[in-house]
């Protein structure tokens, strides 16, 4: 049995697991693109947002 039956009888051969499968999947891939889009908004915008430059208004 390769990889793919081995997933299939593992997570989705009943669908209570493949639900949960599928739910804890979204999540992660929800996380995991919000992060990376923060991380290459705050590279991208190095010194311009106000984490950089509040020390300059700030008393």
């Amino acid at each position: 049995m390769g990889l793919a039956g081995t997933i299939y009888q593992t997570l989705f051969r009943r669908s209570s697991t493949a639900a949960i499968t599928i739910v804890i999947g979204a999540y992660a891939t929800e996380r995991i693109i919000d992060e990376g889009s923060t991380l290459l908004w705050k590279n991208y915008n190095k010194g311009k947002l106000w984490d950089d430059i509040k020390h300059k208004y700030e008393k």
